[in-house]
């Protein structure tokens, strides 16, 4: 065996590096012209009334708001920036009334960030909001702002309110645009999930369309929970989303007919891809399709579901109490408002995530009032941003926090030494400021490069330090991820296990309830399967989403992921090959033995708690007898791969 290279024995680890390759995401321009005049003009016009400190911190109220403009649809903005900027303002107030207070202050900071990390565990709102109660709470505390007390909240209040403005100038114009933009992504993302049946891409491809999915109806339902009434926009999109599930659901089991009879005709893919085109364009009228005539179960589902999806994606005016919103529908807000109080109160992740946010600001704030650390409020800061710990790994954020924090010094070094202050900062800030939403949309340590140069300018706006603020940030910074990997990493037992298991143990079991529903229930009952399904897929993305998080924290935390990684696949391919089995039986296959349904669902059980029970992979009887030729055959091999898989010992 040839033995590895002595650059390849030198070169880190990709678990180190994976966040210093920038992500293949797209620029999104608008954001970056918001940013630059949202950040720019305060400037000038504090510069323009003989105040550029009252624009400094308009434009640090602008730069929150700036880093939670993520939302598409015009009325999810208004929340994603307003909320999270009412809890800036409480809590820039509190850190101004404890300015200068020593072991006082260190101990409202700690209880805002218990508070803090509490409340993240409520969804991405939250997040953000907590987010900027601490963040604004520790910048009060650590710089004098102008009196009367109220005048900093207002002033960064209105800053993140003049970013919601420049965001909502296109609605009068563009309406439903963003809704109906993703509704028209997702059925191209089914289009090419069709292209890639019976090919290796076909995981990926359904994984895509698992995400379009979730995106859409996110924002179609999230408009329609906040809107009286059926208004006929949403009605349609709602009708034009709903229809897509047929596809999504009949793709397995073409995918298993282009497996053994060869791929499938190209005239369906664009046929997709003409509903796409449709649904962005707003097109009316008789639909025309040229398909081949369907021979096979499977080709019949597809044949179905498209000519059914066709139909609806070209009527004008469907019928507003025929559309079934329960898919992905939010509760009444008294029941989500009931969950969240509940979940930040009672949940234990709750607590735990709060108790280490605030024993690491606590450290933080108790380290500067025994020690003195120039502009100490930069070590709460740092400290804020990368233990956030909704927001990823706290291992692999604080090393990319101080690898980005040092890049963007160095950008902030030559603005400082070189450029004048005054009318030059204008500018200056219009360019630094487009780059946030630009490098956020390429990763974590991109993001941190482009914020640390404006917070540094906007800093010195206010203290008129200049150059000298470089050094002491970079210390401050690398004090404050010090803190995180020890007080918020190391002295946790959570942080090296992996909570994949238990995802993944859910998972399983909600999948062997969704067999038995999808053969032993109410056949009538379409939508139940529908929602089961969605709910499925919708957890399968939740765990991928914290194998990839996993793979970036160091051994042995990562490497106990990567084996759990197979049974992701294979639980992922046990519900399509359920899904291809009902869609067979829909459309002519005979039923399935019920004892046969029974004997797939024990083992699936049997394998949830098997996951839930050990770290350790083993591999299990795999003895699932039936008939070889019927319906249910593809899916019992799916379980049988799942039930042998083997893993090395995790513990």
């Amino acid at each position: 065996m040839a033995r590895p290279s002595s650059s390849t024995r030198l070169s880190p680890p990709a678990w180190l590096t994976a966040g210093f390759k920038p992500a293949p995401a797209p620029i999104p321009w608008a954001a970056v012209g918001r940013a630059a005049v949202a950040l720019s003009v305060p400037l000038a016009v504090g510069l323009a009334v003989g105040q550029p400190a009252y624009g400094a911190l308009v434009s640090m109220g602008a730069l929150s708001g700036v880093i939670g403009d993520t939302a598409d649809a015009y009325r999810m903005r208004i929340f994603n920036i307003a909320v999270p900027q009412l809890f800036g303002a409480v809590g820039v107030t509190l850190g101004t009334v404890v300015f200068g207070h020593g072991w006082v202050a260190v101990a409202v900071l700690t209880f805002v960030a218990l508070v803090s990390g509490m409340i993240s565990s409520i969804g991405a709102v939250a997040s953000v909001s907590g987010l900027l109660l601490l963040l604004n709470a520790v910048v009060g505390a650590g710089l004098p702002m102008p009196d009367p007390w109220w005048k900093a909240p207002l002033l960064l209040t209105l800053g993140g309110l003049f970013v919601l403005l420049l965001s909502l100038l296109g609605w009068p114009l563009r309406g439903a645009a963003p809704e109906r933009a993703a509704v028209a992504a997702t059925y191209r993302a089914v289009a090419g999930l069709y292209g890639a049946t019976g090919s290796a891409a076909y995981d990926e491809k359904r994984q895509a369309v698992t995400a379009s999915l979730n995106q859409s109806y996110d924002l179609v339902l999230a408009r329609r929970a906040r809107q009286h009434g059926r208004a006929p926009s949403l009605v349609r999109l709602l009708a034009q989303l709903n229809v897509v599930i047929p596809l999504v659901e009949a793709a397995p089991a073409a995918h298993l007919r282009a497996q053994l009879h060869g791929p499938l005709s190209a005239t369906i893919p664009a046929a997709v891809r003409e509903l796409a085109d449709a649904v962005e364009e707003g097109r009316t009228g008789a639909p025309v399709l040229d398909l081949p005539a369907p021979e096979r179960p499977s080709e019949k589902a597809v044949d179905h579901a498209l000519r059914y999806a066709a139909a609806v994606v070209h009527k004008a005016e469907p019928d507003a109490y025929n559309v079934d919103d329960r898919l992905g529908r939010p509760a009444a807000l008294r029941v989500r408002a009931r969950r969240a109080t509940r979940a930040v109160l009672f949940s234990e992740a709750s607590w735990r995530y709060g108790l280490r946010l605030a024993l690491c600001i606590g450290l933080a704030q108790a380290l500067v009032s025994l020690i003195a650390v120039p502009r100490s409020y930069w070590v709460a800061l740092t400290v804020t941003f990368v233990m956030k710990p909704d927001f990823g790994s706290v291992f692999s954020r604080a090393v990319l926090r101080a690898f980005g924090t040092a890049a963007g010094l160095l950008l902030a070094a030559l603005v400082l030494a070189e450029v004048p202050r005054g009318w030059w900062d204008v500018p200056v800030m219009c360019v630094l400021a487009a780059l946030i939403p630009a490098f956020s949309a390429k990763g974590y340590a991109f993001q941190t490069a482009a914020i640390t140069p404006v917070i540094l300018l906007l800093s010195d706006t206010l203290n008129q330090q200049g150059f000298d603020l470089v050094m002491p940030r970079l210390y401050d910074s690398l004090i404050g991820c010090g803190i995180a990997l020890i007080a918020g990493y190391l002295l946790w037992p959570e942080s090296w296990h992996t909570r994949i298991g238990d995802r993944l143990a859910d998972a399983v079991a909600d999948t062997a309830a969704y067999v038995a529903c999808a053969f032993t229930g109410d056949a009538d009952d379409q939508g139940g399967r529908l929602r089961a399904r969605r709910t499925l897929y919708r957890d399968l993305s939740t765990v991928r989403s914290e194998f990839q998080r996993a793979l970036t924290e160091p051994p042995p935390t990562g490497t106990r992921a990567a084996a759990w990684w197979p049974l992701v696949v294979a639980v992922e391919r046990i519900v399509d090959a359920t899904t291809a089995a009902r869609i067979r039986v829909d459309h002519g296959a005979p039923d399935p033995d019920p004892a046969e349904v029974a004997a797939v669902e024990r083992e699936l059980r049997e394998l949830a708690e098997g996951i839930r029970a050990s770290e350790t992979l083993v591999e299990v009887r795999t003895d699932l007898p039936g008939d070889e030729n019927g319906v249910l055959a593809p899916l019992r091999q799916e379980v049988r791969a799942a039930r042998a898989i083997a893993g090395p010992d995790l513990r």
